[in-house]
């Protein structure tokens, strides 16, 4: 599949970033139209090409290692793009490495996706998500194209962790069964759910894909991890590692 690209044009006269090449890292780049309205085309992209190239992964651990079970120590990623070097950094650490996500740009465009690794009643899955929109007009202008996007380009984002924490998965090989869940953040209704996209060493979208709107999940058997509401051993970690809302439809 190659990149996916829509130009979308907006008109607000108002609204004229000029960004330097350094500054491009997100989902919307900005460039001006050569039409005599001189409007903005945002051109909409997520991770480059949608098939993933380990050559253009940069890992960076901090704090943890492979030989530590994320049932024991706390174990997240963050995953983000760049625009000027097409390579995507991948950071796996205890906690949401913030310094990836720092910057007006970055918070502007709210194209990184992180997770988080959870033992639910001795059961382990993987926590995925993605911010869709809320926060400043232009997510909500364009939340149907950032779900199609991100929706599109998670299989790619799924191999990056996949790759990148390789070593951690060939030595508890029982982790690449462990089922994925993606939460989808969004003030619209229509984009704010989660969905199981099955074990991990073979994650897809729920059958009917994008498209699919109903509200009964096709992959309902899966029953959706609930941690115990006592203090307990079978649950890790006790609180969620993400500090965004864990409430969504299924």
């Amino acid at each position: 599949m190659g990149s996916l690209t829509a130009s979308l044009v907006l008109s607000p006269p108002k609204l004229r970033p000029s960004l330097s090449p350094s500054q491009h890292s997100s989902l919307f780049i900005y460039r001006r139209s050569f039409k005599k309205n001189h409007s903005l085309v945002p051109v909409a992209r997520l991770f480059g090409p949608a098939i993933f190239e380990a050559s253009k992964l940069k890992v960076l651990f901090l704090g943890v290692d492979e030989k530590k079970h994320p049932g024991k120590l706390p174990r997240t990623y963050t995953l983000t793009h760049s625009d000027v070097t097409s390579k995507l950094t991948l950071a796996i650490s205890q906690t949401i490495n913030n310094s990836q996500l720092q910057g007006w740009y970055n918070k502007l465009q709210r194209d990184e996706v992180v997770a988080e690794w959870k033992k639910v009643k001795e059961t382990m899955s993987l926590h995925v998500h993605c911010h869709i929109s809320g926060g400043h007009f232009l997510l909500d202008l364009f939340a149907r194209l950032r779900f199609f996007i991100f929706y599109k380009e998670l299989p790619v984002v799924l191999k990056a962790f996949f790759h990148g924490d390789g070593n951690l998965l060939n030595n508890y090989p029982e982790l690449q069964e462990s089922l994925v869940w993606v939460y989808f953040h969004s003030n619209i209704p229509e984009f704010n759910r989660i969905e199981c996209w099955g074990p991990l060493k073979d994650a897809a979208p729920p059958s009917g894909g994008v498209h699919e709107h109903k509200k009964e999940s096709p992959t309902s058997n899966w029953d959706r991890p609930e941690p115990c509401q006592d203090d307990c051993t079978c649950c890790f970690p006790p609180i969620s590692l993400i500090p965004w809302s864990q409430d969504l439809p299924l």
